[in-house]
């Protein structure tokens, strides 16, 4: 039976045996899992921060889910779902970390993810692989409904029945006693192009995958839609044959998801001998991406020009411009001028911990910020954390009149506490 492991952000899978405050795994899954972990540390240093490994009196090795979310997929059908870490001054279930992990993804503005609709779907009951498979069957079930695009394909037979034209040397040769018969050369509309065997590749490998008995009762009714059309046999060979014109654009989306499930083109992308799927994402970048989004849905553009990732300035302009500041959030007042910095930080701060684990860096930073922007605010923003209201870290001061605040977002009440942050910053 294939099964769903779900964990959020800092917590920790062990082999065998259940214990408090661990999630336990099948020898084989936690095997194949620490294998994908090592293999992908060779391959890209970046992926150090992955997932951690750990031995611990007692336990044995420890697997703890660090700054990434998302799922993993094994070969075996078995899902590992990390959820991100969410705290509010009420419960968080998974279906709400689920649903603000897909909020997220949807403010990347990075197809296919941009378009996620999730309005139909049961977030409560249905991991994030198969919310994703979903997707996909929708786009498909719209390309059927309009019909599979074709080619002109050039076919050649020795027919009873004359059409296209004439080959006459091989005619010569095969009929010379079949004069009822002629080998012709002729047109054939054909479905067998590269788009549709990419597609059909990608239903019969999440076929294979799914363990919701919907999207595989889906699944087969698209490949039926599809018994005209072969696998593909190369992968980066058809895609590099996709024709993106105009006439293919209701294939867009579902190439895009074809990207993800057979060529790994996620967000960001591992690989792994006992993983089918590892579609992970980096917390910090989402975090910025969805903050971002919130604070431009909130001003109005007449009023405010807001720029993301904004590269106006530098930290020293002589003898050249070097070291690049690059603020996430600069929102800038049409009116008078008066400038607002944010800068978002995906870390879980802490009363227990000196200067509540704020980093020197960052604060060095926002200084920076406030000197060469001339801000009137500049605002550190991180996510809500245990023992924390909004206004429980006091403002940071120092005597040449730069200020940095600290503001806790609320991901569960995103819209409320962004609109709280900017009216206190933008009065």
């Amino acid at each position: 039976m294939k099964r769903l492991y779900q964990i959020t952000e800092y917590g920790s899978f062990i082999s065998g045996r259940a214990l408090d405050g661990f999630i336990a795994l099948p020898e084989r899954t936690f095997a194949g899992l620490e294998n994908f972990i090592l293999s992908n540390r060779k391959a890209d240093a970046d992926a150090l921060d992955l997932m951690g490994i750990s031995v611990k009196k007692g336990v044995g090795k420890v697997i703890t889910a660090k700054n990434y979310v998302g799922v993993i997929t094994m070969k075996d059908g078995t899902n590992i779902e990390i959820l991100p870490k969410l705290y509010s001054t009420q419960d968080c279930d998974a279906a709400q970390a689920k649903r603000v992990l897909l909020e997220m993804l949807k403010a990347l503005g990075k197809e296919p993810f941009k378009s996620l609709q999730t309005a139909r779907v049961d977030i409560g009951r249905m991991s994030v692989f198969e919310i994703f498979v979903r997707m996909f069957i929708s786009e498909v079930f719209a390309i059927v409904k309009h019909g599979l695009k074709c080619d002109y394909r050039l076919m050649e037979e020795n027919s009873a029945v004359f059409k296209g034209k004439l080959v006459f040397s091989e005619h010569i040769r095969r009929n010379g006693v079949h004069r009822e018969r002629s080998y012709v050369a002729f047109d054939e509309f054909d479905p067998d192009r590269p788009e549709n065997r990419l597609i059909k590749s990608a239903l019969l490998d999440l076929y294979r995958q799914t363990a919701s008995a919907k999207n595989k009762m889906d699944l087969r009714t698209l490949l039926n839609a599809f018994e005209a059309v072969s696998l593909s046999d190369n992968y980066d060979r058809d895609f590099s044959r996709i024709k993106p014109d105009r006439n293919m654009a209701d294939y867009r989306t579902a190439l895009l998801w074809c990207r993800v499930f057979l060529a790994g083109k996620s967000f960001t992308a591992f690989s792994g001998s006992e993983v089918a799927q590892a579609l992970l994402f980096p917390m910090e970048t989402l975090f910025e991406h969805y903050i971002a989004s919130m604070v431009k849905q909130k001003l109005p553009a007449q009023k405010f020009y807001v720029s993301i990732q904004d590269k106006s300035h530098h930290l020293f302009n002589h003898p050249s411009k070097q070291f690049l500041l690059k603020p996430d959030i600069v929102v800038t007042r049409r009116e008078d001028g008066a400038v607002l910095i944010c800068d978002t930080k995906w870390k879980l701060l802490s009363k227990m911990k000196a200067n509540y684990g704020i980093s020197q860096a960052d604060m060095y930073q926002m200084y920076a910020y406030q000197k060469r922007y001339r801000a009137k605010s500049v605002v550190l923003l991180y996510p809500l954390c245990a023992g924390f209201s909004n206004g429980s870290i006091p403002d940071f001061e120092s005597d040449d009149g730069v200020s940095v605040k600290v503001r806790l977002i609320n991901l569960l009440d995103v819209q409320n506490s962004i609109h709280c942050m900017l009216r206190e910053e933008i009065p």
